[in-house]
């Protein structure tokens, strides 16, 4: 059984963007093809509540790898996206603007569904912890409003 909505995902505004691959840009370091936040669209920063999207398109680069004649997103892209989602917000919360934030840990991931192109993965999270020296996140993934991912993104900087 999914665990409890940190957001509903069918509240969020896609015309709404908070931060477009630019300013994701300032802040993650990943480019070409593996940037994978495509936009943030809602921050609360007092809440610590955010939500962003990637959209998985049936060209993209591992489409035709994995798996031929029936591309699904790679879990561990999901992965990747929700720790860009939780990258960007630690970065906007802290003003840590130049500094990387690398992965120090995943848990409770759970793969709940696939994501097909052309799909949009949101991804929703609530920030459990931000200080200077480690970070911990936690993000759902949907596609439509069906919850397909849901993990704890732990992040460090380095």
């Amino acid at each position: 059984m999914p665990p409890p909505l940190l957001m509903d995902p069918a509240s969020l505004d896609f015309d709404q963007c908070v931060a477009g691959p630019e300013a994701i840009g300032r802040m993650n370091p990943q480019r070409h093809e593996f940037a994978l936040l495509d936009r943030v669209v809602f921050q609360d920063l007092d809440a610590g509540v955010f939500a962003g999207y990637h959209d998985a398109k049936p060209d993209a680069w591992w489409a035709r790898a994995h798996i031929p004649g029936r591309p699904i997103f790679p879990g561990v892209l999901m992965i990747e996206s929700a720790a860009q989602l939780a990258s960007y917000i630690c970065h906007v919360v802290l003003g840590r603007e130049d500094d990387f934030l690398g992965f120090a840990g995943v848990d409770d991931v759970k793969f709940r569904g696939m994501v097909t192109p052309p799909a949009r993965f949101v991804m929703v999270g609530k920030a459990r912890s931000v200080k200077p020296r480690r970070t911990v996140c936690e993000i759902q993934g949907f596609v439509d409003d069906t919850m397909v991912f849901e993990g704890v993104i732990t992040g460090m900087f380095m």
